[in-house]
């Protein structure tokens, strides 16, 4: 028999709770977007303080990418079964502390004059921010997904997670504020001696400046009551999860759930996580949400992370340039990465919020999917005999470029983070939300690690300078081309379509399927 309260849920109209989530939610990957992403023009910045303007050590680069992204593949298993086993509401307020105090820690990175002391602490409370981070990417998700209406509960969804790409967006405005203000104030040098001081103060200011939205909204995170789904079907307290969802929200034909006795506890689970019951009957999700999360994370970490370094090779200045100033440098990461965000990054996002509920998961996946292909081979067959023929920056390899992005986002970077959201059970959700986005992360490490390291210059003068060569790129652009379509044949063969069912639908529509395939058949004679 449906529990009343969830029905409810499943069919109130949009209000006002609805957007206060999206928003107290977002603000939690709108942080870690910026968290993550505004490493790239720091790391600029410390190229010039710490290693007087050469290129930064391609081992060093790449662990400094890296760190964050396994604490963020660690915090998403850990944070994600807690979210499971605790509830989503306690562990949710856990993760903003974490993402809060650790960004203030990178700040404070110990030692001022030797850099392996700067790399190593810096490394370390970005490691501890990535934990935080993770747990916060299951968690938002599964908590959205279970306040939602089944009919716009994909837009509310991808609604929470565009918030990410506001988060690219102003990670690079704080980056470009703070290097003007610091090159007006203090003026910034062109040789190895006239580096700033303050700029060491700079990139430590751009890094804690990430704390403050997540600190903005820890108080309104801590009132949001726990999901009605979580309290009635974990927990087994069907009338606390009426209480509490008439206490935020307007929704009708629950209030007898509030005066009567509560039923009787359901029985324990028949299977548990893993086991093989599970994964006969979710284990086909669970492959598809990570394998696909997988793929994409490769495209979009690589592309994003390492905007600097692709684009390097159409600029009239070498990213390795030692006359380079400290403040101009950064500032040109980050005005490219903000061109990219509010151009390409941004419209996807919103476009999928507009079409989720109406094309569906699967197909918008597949399209996203198959664009960035059709981009990448594009971009990559041509690449010896067109784009590296031009010297200064080629906008329309730029607008070609800027068409990943979009597809990206209007595709299978969103769809990966709401698909896993709304196909498995309530007491397996954010794991295994947990579990798809941490395969997600292990992607973006091999693909931001790869390229560094396949895109690396060895040549008699500098043994480990980063500096895309042109076979080596076009090489790159079309594995990563091939990336796009191994995931166009997995979302075809093996992701399941959610649009329009309740998540309980979801979840028993399996079951169901099970049970059938248990049953005994009687053949006529």
């Amino acid at each position: 028999m449906p529990i009343k309260v969830l029905s409810s849920l499943d069919a109130a109209r949009i209000q006002w709770y609805h957007f206060k989530a999206i928003i107290v939610a977002g603000m939690g990957l709108f942080t870690d977007a910026y968290d993550l992403f505004c490493i790239a023009p720091v790391m600029k910045m410390i190229s010039h303080v710490y290693y007087h303007g050469d290129s930064i050590n391609t081992a060093v680069l790449s662990t400094s990418f890296a760190i964050a992204l396994l604490g963020t593949a660690t915090g998403q298993l850990v944070f994600g079964y807690l979210g499971d086993r605790v509830g989503r509401r306690r562990v949710y307020g856990l993760c903003l502390i974490i993402m809060i105090l650790s960004s203030f820690g990178c700040g404070f990175s110990v030692c001022t004059t030797r850099r392996s002391c700067v790399m190593v602490s810096l490394g370390f409370f970005r490691f501890i921010l990535g934990l935080g981070i993770g747990g916060d990417y299951p968690l938002s998700a599964t908590i959205m997904s279970e306040f939602a209406n089944k009919r716009t509960r994909g837009a509310f969804i991808a609604a929470v997670f565009s918030m990410q790409g506001f988060g690219i967006l102003v990670s690079s405005a704080v980056t470009m504020a703070v290097c003007v203000a610091f090159k007006r104030g203090g003026g910034g040098g062109l040789e190895e001696e006239d580096v700033p001081a303050e700029a060491d103060v700079a990139w430590r200011l751009i890094l804690m400046i990430g704390a403050l939205p997540a600190a903005l909204t820890f108080y309104w995170r801590m009132l949001m009551p726990e999901t009605a789904r979580y309290t009635a079907l974990v927990e087994n307290n069907i009338v606390q999860a009426a209480k509490d969802m008439e206490r935020v929200m307007s929704i009708s034909h629950i209030s007898e759930e509030t005066t009567t006795e509560p039923p009787p506890p359901p029985l324990p689970p028949s299977y548990k996580l893993f086991s093989r019951r599970f994964l006969r009957l979710h284990g086909r999700d669970l492959f598809a949400a990570s394998v696909n999360w997988f793929l994409v994370d490769v495209v979009f970490y690589t592309s994003n992370l390492l905007l600097s370094q692709i684009f390097s090779h159409y600029s009239d200045k070498p990213s390795s340039s030692t006359t380079e100033n400290v403040y101009d440098a950064a500032f040109e990461v980050a005005e490219l990465g903000a061109i990219i965000a509010a151009c390409s990054t941004i419209p996807g996002y919103w476009f999928t919020v507009y079409f989720i509920d109406k094309v569906g998961r699967v197909k918008i996946q597949i399209m996203g999917f198959f664009f960035m292909a059709i981009v990448y081979l594009v971009a990559g067959i041509p690449y010896t005999w067109y784009w590296s023929k031009h010297e200064q920056t080629n906008k329309g390899f730029m607008v070609l470029y800027g068409l990943v992005f979009f597809f990206c986002n209007f595709g299978p970077n969103t769809t990966t983070f709401i698909i896993p959201a709304e196909l498995f059970p309530a007491r397996f959700r954010s794991t295994c939300h947990g579990i798809s986005g941490a395969a997600g992360k292990l992607g973006a490490i091999v693909g931001t690690v790869g390229f560094l390291w396949a895109t690396k210059k060895v040549d008699s003068n500098d043994t480990d300078q980063v500096y895309p060569k042109v076979n080596r790129m076009r090489v790159a652009f079309l594995i990563l081309g091939g990336v796009c379509i191994a995931g166009i044949f997995v979302t075809y063969f093996f992701t399941r379509e959610t649009m329009g069912r309740s998540l309980e639908e979801n979840e028993h529509e399996q079951d169901n399927n099970d049970e059938s395939e248990d049953e005994p058949q009687i053949v006529d004679g």
